[in-house]
């Protein structure tokens, strides 16, 4: 797989799987956890993942314009690690949330989320930039070898990226296990058992005993007889059934620590082996006249403008896409079955199809390009719009035929009705397939196009910029909840799909000016 590629291009994948783990076990934890440690409702859960998110990708800005400025990626990229690490190790600190200490544990819940969001924009647009370097370099030693030698060495860089967005994968597909087995061990430890329902109705309960609906109160006591809770003193027990749930989740934290360490010990030991942009910049800059940089000049304008055509049209995927993370999950939590799998454990769907589909994908794209029929990234990107789209139109379709009403009177409902409506786990299978598809077609080939059109001298603020168009996109996903609490939801699901058709039909109209630009 790694043959004709950058001998550095394992080591550097390798180096992501840390922050990667950890990503997913946010992607998977998140907003779930904050519902039940802090009894917060989907909207402001949903909010607050919106932000960390959103900072996740902003912040790699800030981290690219300090390596570019600094042009010292590696010493970026390990700060980047150690931040993140902290931040994680403050996660996993298992205190419980009261009345009286909600308000700064909350406030340093936000500390930490905002540590790691940093710390992952000092680590992964650089990390990314080298691999773009990677392949400069491994093209500049093809072109000494003759135009042929150059063409087939411009033709890796895609595969370059889908193997290193496989790699970093592997990290993602362990990572949404951990929480509910650290979680459910916890709790079976201490003579309960994990229902995903129980904290939004203990927190409820604790809140407002003597408000809370009839329907409410009925699902709390039936659920919490079967968790092996103590229905005669319902407070304590509800007290104690969320402390003995959210330190199971705290404990998952600590392994994000640890895959941080094991990933700032693999970079150390194979920064070696990975470029410097510095001594490359250096290079470029004293071989200019004043003829090319004139010249240079309008294509770098002409480069720039492609960029950000891209980025505003994969705004809106990432709007899409990262609702695995926030509607898909609670989803997951409220209308499928998890008897027998927990909610978190679907986000390890997506890693797993990156990992089996990445080859089959580059075998088609290579079978393609083999017949001169060689499909352009542009396109690429607009056919993963399309993609996506196809996973919500199944989606609305199957909650349609159903007759899923809003989340909010779902979860109203008599226990017995909702657990004989509750969707089977195919259902998200057949969700997360085109959706891992559309990222394929999107996520690593996007990465590739960045590097592709960006100055040399600008490479870590560009994928920067990349990241931060998924910022953008992350920002908006508290829109999800809200309609998903508010309508049926099918129109929910009917919104994303108009959405990224509309995007997909944007995209098919710039192609042709976008595959002259990245010619």
């Amino acid at each position: 797989m790694f043959k004709n590629h950058p001998k550095g291009l394992l080591a550097a994948a390798l180096s992501n799987m840390g922050e990667r783990f950890g990503y997913y076990i946010m992607n998977a934890v998140l907003v779930l956890f904050l519902c039940s440690k802090f009894g917060l409702g989907e909207a402001a859960s949903g909010t607050i993942y919106s932000f960390f998110y959103s900072g996740i990708y902003l912040l790699a800005l800030v981290g690219g314009y300090i390596a570019d400025r600094t042009q010292n990626y590696k010493a970026t990229i390990k700060s980047g690690l150690i931040v993140m690490a902290t931040g994680y190790a403050i996660l996993s600190i298992p205190i419980l949330a009261t009345e009286g200490n909600t308000t700064w544990l909350l406030a340093l819940t936000c500390v930490a989320l905002f540590m790691i969001a940093f710390g992952n924009g000092l680590f992964k647009g650089n990390l990314q930039a080298i691999v773009g370097q990677m392949y400069d370099n491994f093209e500049a030693e093809a072109a000494k070898k003759g135009p042929e030698a150059l063409a087939i060495a411009k033709s890796k860089r895609d595969s370059g990226f889908q193997i290193f967005y496989v790699f970093i994968n592997v990290g993602g597909l362990i990572a949404p296990f951990v929480a509910p087995l650290l979680r459910e061990w916890w709790l079976n430890s201490n003579g309960m058992a994990y229902n995903a329902q129980l904290p939004a109705l203990c927190h409820e309960y604790i809140g407002a005993a003597a408000q809370m609906a009839p329907e409410a109160l009925e699902n709390l006591k039936q659920l919490l007889v079967a968790a092996g809770g103590n229905i005669a003193d319902m407070a304590a027990s509800c007290q104690q059934y969320l402390q003995f749930f959210n330190e199971g989740i705290h404990y998952s934290f600590i392994a994000s620590v640890v895959a941080m360490l094991i990933s700032l010990v693999i970079f150390v030991f194979s920064q070696k082996m990975f470029p410097t942009p510095a001594k490359k910049a250096k290079v470029a800059s004293v071989e200019y006249t004043p003829e090319e940089k004139a010249a240079a000049a309008k294509e770098i304008k002409q480069r720039l403008y492609a960029l950000f055509a891209v980025l505003g049209v994969v705004i809106f995927f990432w709007f899409s896409f990262h609702q695995n993370g926030m509607s898909l999950s609670f989803f997951a939590r409220d209308f499928v079955d998890s008897s027998a799998v927990a909610p978190e454990i679907w986000q390890a769907i997506n890693p797993f199809f990156v990992i089996t589909l990445t080859p089959v994908i580059m075998a088609i794209f290579a079978a393609l390009a083999n017949r001169g029929k060689e499909i352009s990234t542009p396109r690429k990107i607009a056919i993963g719009m399309f993609i996506t789209g196809l996973a919500f139109l199944f989606l609305a379709i199957y909650s349609l035929i159903v007759g899923y009403p809003s989340a909010d009177a779902f979860k109203m409902m008599p226990i017995a009705e909702q657990t004989a409506a509750k969707a089977h786990w195919w259902v998200l299978i057949v969700v997360y397939f085109f959706l891992t598809v559309a990222e394929l077609f999107i996520s690593p080939l996007g990465l590739s196009f960045v590097s592709k059109v960006a100055p040399k001298h600008l490479l870590g603020l560009c994928q920067g910029l990349w990241l931060g168009a998924t910022a953008l996109g992350n920002l908006m996903l508290w829109v999800g909840p809200l309609m998903y609490n508010a309508w049926p939801i099918w129109q929910c699901w009917t919104v994303f799909l108009i959405i990224c058709l509309i995007s997909m039909g944007v995209m098919l109209g710039m192609v042709k000016w976008l595959e002259r630009v990245t010619q």
